[in-house]
């Protein structure tokens, strides 16, 4: 008796194998090669997701914490009084991106152009949340173009600084050398009282009158101080123009202008970009001891490299100001990665911020009071950071 078997046979050609691994190869390879390229590229050609971005954002030490809580209970105990966030509540603000404590989060896709008003508080001053944070607004094409400007008004006194009363000689300076740079990305940002018949925020601007007005006072108030301070007030705007390029490249073609002076002097070390916020007067204006302060404002670029750096300068202002002049700062806010530029030439340098000085309806004399003002606290700051860089030399030394 014969008993029949049967089964089932598979052929596989070596040349086929082979053709799928070389495949697999290939595929690994260009996953690693595309990868490692996105990375080395600098910050701002990155490519970027705001929702990815906020999202991850939420993941902080906390969330982590909770997470090896719920696979680990003994993680519970070490902290009892910890309060953990449901795990619907959770996977809600992860998933759509909704922070109800934040109105913005609810439009921020729906809107075209909303993110503009994307960023985050990192301090907040006093009076100061998100439906008050600085804003950025372009001007009409016309205006950019400077083929219009209102005529001027109120101007007397304003080609010298505010006070010209004899200072004694600091009892510390930097000598000859300029260590604050001080410019304007949006130079001809300007203040309603000084624009004849004009009432729209949105067409205060002038190649005149304008936040370059700040440079004088401020550099004059630093080196009563003995801080060396150079004001460039090179005409972005006007550069653009005969360029051809339009406002969203004002970083770019102020970048230059910063390269430039970088190189000519490596003493600077301190940049300041100087900007004049949109909101109005109640939002941006204080009074100390019975006389009117254009408020300050520190936005911080979150898509560069020397963020944590340049955000830790801004909130040491802050703090100085906060014990000097109560109420004059409106906080340090950081505009993240995927929000408009997010970077303002900030990845230059471990000590550039931008400074939103007043509103469009400041005059200069709240403004020059502000100069003073953040002069007084910034070279408190400078020179006991110049100690300490001392201290730490002859500690060196002494070794």
């Amino acid at each position: 008796m014969k008993t029949k078997t049967s089964g089932t046979f598979i052929m596989v050609q070596g040349t086929t194998v082979l053709k799928l691994m070389t495949a697999i190869f290939i595929f690994m390879l260009s996953i690693f090669s595309i990868s490692g390229l996105l990375t080395s590229l600098k910050p701002q050609y990155r490519l970027s997701s705001a929702s990815v971005n906020q999202a991850a954002t939420k993941v902080n030490g906390e969330l982590l914490y909770q997470l090896m809580g719920w696979e680990n209970h003994h993680f519970l105990k070490a902290k009892p009084d910890f309060t953990f966030p449901t795990m619907t509540n959770l996977i809600f603000k992860l998933s759509s991106n909704i922070n109800l404590d934040d109105p913005r989060s609810l439009l921020g896709r729906e809107l075209p152009g909303f993110y503009e008003f994307d960023g985050k508080i990192l301090v907040a001053g006093e009076g100061t949340n998100y439906t008050n944070m600085p804003i950025e607004s372009s001007p009409p094409l016309e205006i950019m173009q400077a083929e219009r400007e209102a005529a001027l008004q109120n101007l007397e006194g304003l080609d010298q600084p505010a006070d010209q009363n004899p200072s004694p000689a600091p009892n510390q300076t930097t000598g000859d050398r300029k260590v604050v740079y001080v410019y304007f990305t949006h130079n001809r940002e300007s203040y309603l009282p000084y624009l004849k018949g004009v009432t729209n925020p949105n067409l205060a601007y002038h190649s005149q009158i304008n936040v370059t007005n700040i440079g004088d006072q401020l550099k004059a108030s630093l080196e009563q101080r003995g801080i060396g301070t150079h004001v460039d007030k090179t005409d972005v705007q006007g550069n653009l123009n005969k360029k051809g390029l339009t406002y969203p490249k004002s970083y770019q073609e102020s970048r230059e202008v910063v390269q430039a002076a970088m190189a000519s002097n490596r003493d600077l070390h301190y940049f300041f970009d100087i900007h004049r916020d949109s909101k109005r007067k109640n939002d941006t204006t204080i009074s100390i001891n019975g006389q009117a302060y254009a408020k300050l404002a520190f936005v911080i670029g979150g898509k560069n490299p020397n963020y944590e750096k340049n955000a830790e300068l801004a909130r040491e202002l802050h703090k100085l100001l906060e014990k000097k002049y109560k109420g004059l700062s409106r906080g340090v806010m950081v505009k993240p990665a995927g929000s408009g530029n997010a970077v303002y030439n900030q990845n230059l340098s471990e000590n550039a911020i931008l400074i939103e000085f007043g509103g469009v309806d400041n005059t200069f004399e709240e403004l020059n009071r502000s100069a003073d003002a953040l002069a007084d606290v910034f070279s408190e700051f400078y020179w006991q950071a110049e100690q300490v860089n001392k201290d730490v030399e002859q500690s060196s030394d002494n070794q």
